[in-house]
């Protein structure tokens, strides 16, 4: 096993030679290329790279197998409890909707590179990502886009593709379809914190993308940032993510706080920032490294229509193939 050196990869954006490391938003003002990963409780982790170039992502190592059995924070009964008490705090008028979580945790001894290259081949994602730099290791086969901002003449366009609903098929039912519509709400409303007033439009509502194994319901939000908006105000507006917190935002982090303790990268984002540019993914189907532990979290969107059980059987979907692709035994 070789040891990983500092470095980023994502979508072909390829970078190395680190130079500097940061834990304050406002370092992504300098113009600079940075790769960027926020936890869900919004620690900030910033590494600028010197040299960047586009190439195919590339590791000499192969990932090995295992025998080692994964676990989970929350057995199916917990699981099922988190999600009635939801429903509970649903039915009382405390929130709409939250996003009940667990992870999954095994040992490894290892570095993700070469996970990372298995994952590309067999569970392509569009915001795959790669990052290594000192005391953080994340490989993501995130198929959600929190924040895309491209320059144009005179502006900044900011572009946001929240998920929400998970199915085997192409057959979302009536709840799937309203918390997709109740996230995109409150993704507009974030945005419209930093964005020029009337600007923030919903060009595509419950679209249907086909990924590895499953279908989602996406949906795109755009708009127009103000001028003179700084990193920290976009963290402040936007972060947690909408899709993997729930509405109101304020009380459904307070729920996950009480259930599920720290999430760390998983549900966070994490990807680049460069000048007045930006990619950034959601971290979900993300595996990271702690204390000699890898971890994978799961979870899913809860409404006061949610099945406890089947909302468990969603969780599981969405680790299954991810799990299977790591190795190791899980249940």
């Amino acid at each position: 096993m070789t040891v990983a050196e500092p470095r980023f990869w994502m979508n072909g954006k390829s970078a190395s030679t680190l130079i500097d490391l940061s834990d304050d938003p406002r370092s992504l003002d300098d113009g600079g290329f940075w790769a960027v990963s926020v936890s869900y409780e919004g620690a900030w982790h910033c590494a600028k790279f010197a040299d960047i170039y586009d190439e195919p992502f590339s590791t000499l190592d192969s990932w090995p197998e295992t025998t080692n059995e994964w676990s989970t924070s929350h057995s199916q009964g917990e699981y099922m409890e988190y999600v009635d008490a939801i429903r509970q705090a649903i039915a009382a008028g405390d929130v709409y909707q939250a996003n009940a979580c667990r992870i999954y945790s095994r040992k490894n001894e290892h570095d993700l590179e070469a996970l990372f290259a298995k994952l590309l081949v067999e569970n392509p994602a569009p915001y795959a990502h790669y990052l290594k730099i000192p005391g953080l290791e994340i490989a993501s086969a995130s198929p959600e886009l929190f924040l895309e901002i491209n320059q144009h003449k005179g502006f900044r366009e900011m572009r946001s593709s929240p998920i929400k609903g998970t199915s085997k098929d192409r057959f979302f039912a009536e709840k799937d379809q309203a918390e997709n519509i109740m996230i995109v709400d409150l993704v507009r409303n974030d945005m419209s914190e930093v964005c020029d007033i009337g600007s923030v439009q919903v060009p595509r509502l419950l679209g249907v993308e086909e990924h590895p194994g499953l279908f989602h319901l996406v949906s795109d939000v755009v708009g127009r940032l103000r001028s003179g908006v700084s990193w920290s105000d976009i963290g402040k507006a936007l972060l947690p993510a909408g899709s993997i917190s729930g509405a109101p935002k304020s009380t459904a982090v307070k729920i996950i706080e009480a259930h599920e303790g720290t999430r760390g990268p998983y549900c966070g984002v994490s990807g680049w920032v460069h000048g007045a540019e930006a990619r950034l993914a959601v971290g979900i189907r993300t595996f990271w490294q702690r204390n000699g532990q890898l971890l994978f979290g799961t979870g899913a969107g809860i409404t006061w229509g949610s099945d406890p059980l089947e909302e468990w059987n969603e969780t599981v979907l969405k680790a299954s193939r991810l799990l299977a692709i790591a190795g190791g035994g899980f249940s």
